[in-house]
């Protein structure tokens, strides 16, 4: 198991100006890895923010955080990292997703002459459907690392099965019309 990652965001009800959503608040990095290789051996925390737009099937923006090392365990390094996650998608009327992304992160104390920034190009399709009555999303998605550390990996891919228990849609105020003159 690796490190985890906890964000808070506080956020408007309503979006903005331009159909804007956006969030801001803290990310905590709590040091669960269970072999040295798996985790960073610190707790650290720092700002993170989220902006998107969401419009015609198409949802477009950017997550971002930065956390630094506040407890470090003995014979660890101080973390100073940055994450950094653009991402373009669009679902049609059937629920099948096509993304295209990055995940990349930048690791500030990376030694000089080591790439200092890991980016994958990630393309994933995903599809909801239900089994029984439990709405599921399945997801497939292959990535190709422009840039990566020393030994770092050149592709990978990705496969998901996530659980959805849907609440209920609010209407966006676009989507509602008047019947009244």
């Amino acid at each position: 198991m690796s490190d985890t990652l906890q964000s808070f965001f506080l956020s408007p009800k309503e979006p903005g100006p331009f159909g804007l959503i956006w969030g801001i608040g803290p990310a905590f990095l709590y040091p669960t890895g269970t072999h040295p290789f798996l985790g960073s051996g610190t707790f650290s925390i720092g700002p993170t923010v989220v902006v998107l737009r969401q419009d015609r099937g198409w949802t477009m923006g950017a997550l971002m955080n930065q956390i630094w090392s506040v407890a470090i365990e003995e014979d660890r390094k101080s973390l100073s990292q940055m994450f950094l996650q653009p991402f373009l998608s669009y679902t049609t009327k059937t629920h099948t997703t096509f993304t295209i992304s990055s995940e990349s992160t930048a690791n500030w104390n990376n030694t000089p002459g080591d790439a200092k920034w890991t980016v994958p190009l990630i393309f994933q399709i995903s599809q909801i459907l239900k089994i029984g009555k439990q709405p599921i999303s399945v997801q497939i998605g292959g990535k190709y690392y422009a840039d990566s550390p020393r030994y770092g990996p050149d592709w990978g891919v990705r496969f998901n099965v996530t659980l959805l228990y849907p609440t209920g849609r609010r209407p966006h105020p676009a989507e509602t019309t008047s019947s009244a003159k």
